[in-house]
């Protein structure tokens, strides 16, 4: 039995802990494979460095959009971007999406670096890594502008309806510890319906931390703790959710 934490950031420059450290203790709760993901050109960039002398992790290359208004209009830092995605052990491209909630950008420039990434993984064959909130209105028919589009829907904490939609469309869910502390339930609702082989686990290192360690740094180990929580939820073993969920990372992102 082993997990994966398919989505964390602890090679952002300000993450508080040392890495190496945080990856043995991660090991330690049987969390042996890990992917790091980037939100903007340096920390991408850092993802490629960090996972590069490190077993048993990866990266993904993303541009949030948060960030659209600093890239989309940056022609060289696409391009350096771009450049990354044939560096070793890059698995996939994001977080990139919509974010209408706090809207850092304006809706049209997230929507501009939104289809760059899209084109992106589909010229290069990789999966997405998806951050959307307050924005599935506008990310369908983008995305359905597309065709063999895949990947997963990062830290879903929406209702049954908007996992139809997902689903629909071949896409994996990611949960993380914001279920072990949510109010809502139409969000437990929805998790306990994923289908097993759609689902994905994560932490979000180092935001998200779950019940018990709210108020604590995140760290990929916390993986365990997710699971734990989404097995009791969902009436299944452990041992088979990690299974599942360490399967589908597998898959999914290749994670050879």
């Amino acid at each position: 039995m082993d997990f994966v934490d398919t989505h964390c950031h602890i090679q952002f420059a300000d993450y508080p802990l040392d890495a190496d450290v945080v990856l043995k203790s991660a090991n330690q709760e049987l969390v042996s494979r890990v992917i790091v993901v980037g939100c903007t050109l340096p920390d991408s960039h850092a993802g490629v460095e960090f996972v590069s002398s490190r077993p048993n992790t990866w990266a993904s290359i993303g541009l949030h959009p948060h960030e659209a208004t600093s890239y989309v209009h940056n022609h060289r830092a696409l391009q350096q971007f771009r450049d990354l995605v044939a560096k070793n052990k890059v698995v996939a491209i994001g977080e990139t999406g919509l974010d209408y909630h706090y809207k850092h950008s304006p809706k049209a420039d997230q929507i501009k670096l939104l289809r760059f990434q899209l084109d992106l993984a589909l010229e290069q064959d990789l999966p997405l890594i998806f951050h959307v909130r307050d924005a599935f209105s506008d990310f369908w028919p983008i995305f359905d502008n597309y065709k063999g589009l895949r990947g997963v829907v990062h830290s879903f904490t929406s209702d049954i309806r908007d996992l139809d939609q997902i689903l629909t469309r071949g896409l994996h869910i990611g949960l993380n510890g914001i279920m072990t502390f949510t109010k809502k339930e139409e969000q437990l609702l929805a998790a306990k319906v994923v289908p097993i082989d759609k689902l994905l686990l994560e932490t979000d290192a180092p935001f998200l931390t779950p019940v018990p360690f709210r108020g604590t740094i995140g760290e990929p180990k916390y993986v365990r703790v997710v699971a734990e929580f989404l097995a009791n939820l969902r009436g299944e073993s452990l041992e088979e959710l990690a299974n599942a969920t360490t399967d589908n990372a597998i898959r999914l992102f290749k994670l050879l």
